[in-house]
């Protein structure tokens, strides 16, 4: 058994892991540090097994893409005042074998066990399939 839990989240306008990458790289998507960071309201109260292996990973047009190893959980205090959660992620993107996700509010967590699987090495650099065809091999578990 894991003693790691993952986050799962949608990366809402996003068309591809190009698109979430060329995101991360702006400066409202940073930390301090300059690694990609993604705010939300809630703070983990998993923070511990997260912290301990974890990854977020994205949903891009309803389909798990790719992930990122979370480095570690930030105080982020907004202008209005409320204290939040930045989830702070290394910059390498990891893609994933493709896994279809349905909409849904927020973040969830994402046990490893059902988590999909990286992409075998030498795959991750290939032209990514169009969505459509993505979604299609994913339904019938080729992916």
């Amino acid at each position: 058994m894991s003693s790691h839990i993952n986050i799962i989240k949608l990366s809402v306008g996003t068309e591809n892991v190009e698109g979430l990458a060329a995101w991360q790289a702006t400066k409202r998507a940073q930390a301090p540090d300059g690694s990609p960071r993604h705010v939300t309201r809630m703070w983990p109260k998993r923070e511990a097994e997260i912290l301990n292996g974890g990854s977020i990973y994205w949903v891009i047009k309803g389909v798990i893409q790719c992930r990122q190893k979370i480095l570690r959980l930030d105080e982020y205090i907004g202008s209005d005042g409320i204290r939040r959660c930045s989830i702070v992620s290394d910059p390498k993107l990891i893609r994933t074998q493709g896994s279809l996700k349905r909409p849904f509010q927020g973040w969830r967590y994402l046990k490893p066990e059902d988590a999909p699987l990286d992409l075998p090495e030498g795959r991750e650099n290939e032209e990514p399939l169009p969505i459509e065809l993505n979604k299609a091999l994913a339904e019938i578990g080729v992916l």
